[in-house]
């Protein structure tokens, strides 16, 4: 526990030993209040802030702490009134740096409200009028396809619980978006990923003839439920072909719970007997799948489900879709709850598919305010890493209401800057 570990006067501190500042957040310049000191600099800066002593952890230290103080740490630290402009100074940078971040997340699900509110127009409309929802849904998958197909790093952040929710329109988008993203990743052409996303967007639309008390029952189906549930594939070509869906769409519908090792259905495919799209489409439903099944209370964390498909499905997926899903999303997807190497609590809010493992994470820390709390981009904290992953149940209660783990694992993207929201 760091309160038994040992202090150290300040006038001893040396590069290389692992300290912790007993001050509040506000009160000192660090992203952290347990670090390892890689400069003189931060001495000089730990000690302006008129602590006499800190404590240390030796066994993160790399150095044995010096028997007398060195000339330069013996030196007298900053007048007080200067170091706390300096105090001042970098958090207030800090602090509007993640008033940054959270500005855009929130804009990023402004959008994903608006794009899910298209989703539910052409699920509502798509049978009593079939050419008005199917040219919303290729408007809709065109511009989230055109926001991404830019030359630039696309950033995949957690959407809040309070504006996403069980209905089976949040799954499809969810699909879609990821789907899309995959697609990118996988360097396929625009017309290529614009089809995946449309066909993710259309992929259970069969489900409008399965009765809710089957799509809904969070207990096991029975035998003859879980056949009439299969029958999904079948009924979305028959909806498919009636309202003149794109033939490489009614093959996503048709083959999206394929499987490569042929264990999947409804005709037992293999390999590349399924259609590229239907590929990609399966692995994204399986993952988003696992994060949201029917029963909330069995979802697996972002983090297990991506271990699961890796470990013991490996087979069932197609190798180049998961390799790159897994790679995008980073063994740490967004919202995965994670115990940092500081041993600080946090979890994953962004990922950027260019940098999988230095992910944006927010971190718990009692003395900052929750609507203030500190996000930290790995990136810009090269001495931080990700330690583990930890299952929400597993927090402390203040932790988790702190944190506030969702319940259901939904993303968007950052869309490119100038590009029109979908809907507009």
């Amino acid at each position: 526990m760091s309160d038994k570990l040992p202090t150290i006067a300040t006038d001893r501190l040396a590069v290389g030993l692992y300290v912790y500042l007993d001050l509040g957040w506000l009160d000192h310049p660090f992203t952290f209040n347990n670090f390892k000191i890689l400069s003189r600099d931060q001495i000089d800066t730990i000690r302006s802030l008129g602590l006499k002593q800190v404590r240390y952890d030796p066994a993160r230290s790399d150095v044995v702490p010096p028997v007398a103080p060195t000339a330069r740490t013996a030196a007298p630290p900053p007048p007080a009134t200067q170091a706390s402009q300096q105090v001042q100074e970098a958090k207030r940078r800090h602090i509007v740096e993640n008033r940054q971040l959270r500005e855009k997340i929130a804009g990023c699900e402004k959008e994903f409200v608006k794009a899910a509110s298209v989703v539910k127009n052409i699920s509502r409309n798509l049978l009593s009028n079939p050419k008005e929802a199917l040219e919303g849904a290729r408007q809709l998958t065109d511009q989230l396809v055109e926001s991404l197909l830019v030359d630039r790093d696309v950033a995949i952040h957690l959407m809040n619980d309070k504006i996403a929710g069980e209905e089976v329109y949040y799954h499809s988008l969810n699909v879609a978006m990821l789907a899309a993203i995959l697609g990118k990743g996988l360097g396929m052409e625009a017309a290529a990923v614009k089809a995946i996303s449309l066909g993710a967007l259309f992929h259970d639309i069969g489900k409008l003839d399965v009765p809710d008390k089957i799509l809904l029952k969070k207990e096991q189906l029975t035998h003859a439920e879980q056949e009439f549930l299969r029958q999904h594939c079948a009924y979305g070509i028959e909806i498919g072909k009636r309202v003149g869906l794109p033939m490489e769409v009614i093959e996503v519908i048709a083959q999206h719970h394929e499987a490569a090792d042929g264990s999947g259905y409804p005709a037992g495919l293999a390999g590349n007997s399924i259609s590229m799209p239907a590929r990609v489409v399966a692995v994204v439903n399986v993952y988003d799948n696992l994060c949201n099944p029917v029963d909330i209370a069995a979802a697996m964390t972002p983090h297990e489900a991506l271990s699961l498909m890796f470990a013991k499905q490996r087979a069932k997926h197609d190798t180049l879709a998961l390799g790159k899903l897994v790679h995008m999303l980073g063994v740490y997807p967004p919202g995965s709850v994670v115990r940092l190497s500081n041993d600080m609590i946090g979890m994953v809010l962004s990922v950027n598919t260019a940098k999988p493992l230095r992910p944006l994470v927010m971190v718990y820390d009692a003395t900052v305010p929750r609507q203030e709390a500190i996000s930290i981009d790995l990136e810009s904290e090269p001495e931080i890493n990700i330690s583990k992953s930890i299952r929400p149940a597993q927090l402390p209660r203040q932790v988790f209401e702190y944190l506030s783990p969702r319940r259901r694992t939904t993303y968007y993207f950052d869309a490119a800057e100038g590009s029109s929201p979908p809907g507009a």
